[in-house]
């Protein structure tokens, strides 16, 4: 157990709730989790499935209705064919992860993350035994990477390669040019299977494209897809998300789900068919307020003296260096939140690549933001 990590979001966000208690006020920019209510309509599905009886256990790979929406939302924003049969929902993104690094990961093998990047994928590759190999992210470059990089980690140990783009912490986005050279290049692996977490596929700005990784039909039976509702339609709090599986894997997933999970809420699933049917102008309302707040973050966080920010291109996260403080990411999280009373997080706990760095979400209110970076701009510069 003693290999398992954490997520110091989570982390923070119990310092902060502590700190509100006894009466301080905090501003929350640590949180990847967006501001806004789930929208009215996915709500009363939600509560309708209640009130008609979804009371009960599900298929363990979810009721057929919301699989077959999942599969016609692939197939609208990803423009690609997937079946019923190979996607299972279960409750949040997590699970998807987990099972994936379970099932390849094992003392002697490989496998390939992000670094920086979302902790859990390094934590839970330590827990299963075997060697967590980073993929440098690197602000240069626009926290994407190189294929080239990538391919020459790849031996005969390697799994399991972990790509996310739209990225979690640095808002990075992998341009289609380097997967489809690292898709290329992967057809000379048969061995190595690819986890691609898409959960912020519906986040970007700028005219950016996002290229799914299920698009490679040559890889398709080794992609294993992880999507879900929490960012997209602000469900975080519903846990719920899906993996699509390739054929000779679905199986195993499912008798993981058994295992943990059983199945996914049921009502929860109800209101998951809505948002993918129903009316998405919410979802472009949110993407459209998350876009100028972006702008907003990025300003404020450059006129930070020691910071410097580049734009991220997804997602709801900006990452700045902050090399130029002289001062530790970990002990700017203690100080912005003890002193300023603002949650952020060390980009430290994103991997040992993020030193010099901290992720701002700017999933809160424009509001907040300018106030929140005022007050770390004050407390690095004291009058």
């Amino acid at each position: 157990m003693s290999q398992l990590g954490t997520e110091t979001a989570f982390e923070v966000l119990a310092k902060a709730k502590a700190l509100e208690a006894q009466g301080k006020s905090i501003i929350h920019l640590h949180i990847g989790a967006p501001d806004f209510r789930t929208p009215e309509n996915i709500v009363d599905a939600g509560r309708k499935a209640l009130k008609d009886g979804y009371h009960s256990y599900t298929p363990a790979k979810g009721i057929p209705e919301l699989r077959e929406a999942v599969c016609a939302d692939i197939a609208r924003y990803r423009k690609v064919e997937v079946h019923p049969d190979h996607v299972m929902i279960v409750p949040g993104g997590k699970p998807t992860m987990f099972f994936a690094i379970m099932m390849f990961g094992e003392p002697g093998t490989e496998i390939l993350y992000p670094n920086p990047g979302f902790p859990i994928y390094e934590s839970v590759i330590k827990y299963s035994g075997a060697t967590a190999v980073p993929i440098e992210l690197e602000e240069e470059n626009g926290f994407s990477f190189s294929a080239e990089k990538v391919l020459a980690k790849i031996n005969e140990r390697t799994r399991l390669i972990i790509l996310n783009t739209p990225a979690n912490p640095t808002g990075g986005v992998v341009q289609r040019s380097e997967l489809d050279a690292l898709a290329k290049g992967l057809e000379e692996h048969p061995h190595v299977v690819v986890l691609a977490d898409e959960i912020y596929s519906r986040l970007l700005y700028d005219g950016e494209e996002h290229v799914s990784f299920l698009e490679y039909e040559a890889l398709r039976d080794r992609t294993i897809l992880l999507d879900g509702w929490s960012k997209t339609y602000a469900m975080t709090g519903w846990r719920l998300g899906y993996g699509v599986w390739p054929e000779s894997l679905i199986a195993h997933a499912e008798r993981l789900q058994i295992n943990t999970n059983s199945c996914t809420n049921a009502a929860t699933q109800v209101a998951g068919v809505e948002a993918l049917e129903g009316p998405q102008d919410a979802v472009d309302r949110m993407r459209q307020a998350f876009d100028e707040r972006r702008a907003i973050i990025v300003e404020e966080l450059n006129q930070i003296p020691g910071f410097r920010c580049t734009m991220p291109k997804g997602a709801f996260y900006a990452f700045p260096n902050t090399s130029g403080t002289g001062i530790s990411s970990r002990e700017l999280e203690t100080r912005f939140l003890n002193d300023a009373g603002v949650a952020s997080i060390s980009g430290t706990s994103f991997g040992h690549l993020g030193e010099g760095y901290m992720r701002f979400s700017y999933a809160n209110s424009a509001e907040n933001i300018r106030e929140g970076l005022r007050r770390v701009r004050e407390c690095l510069q004291p009058a």
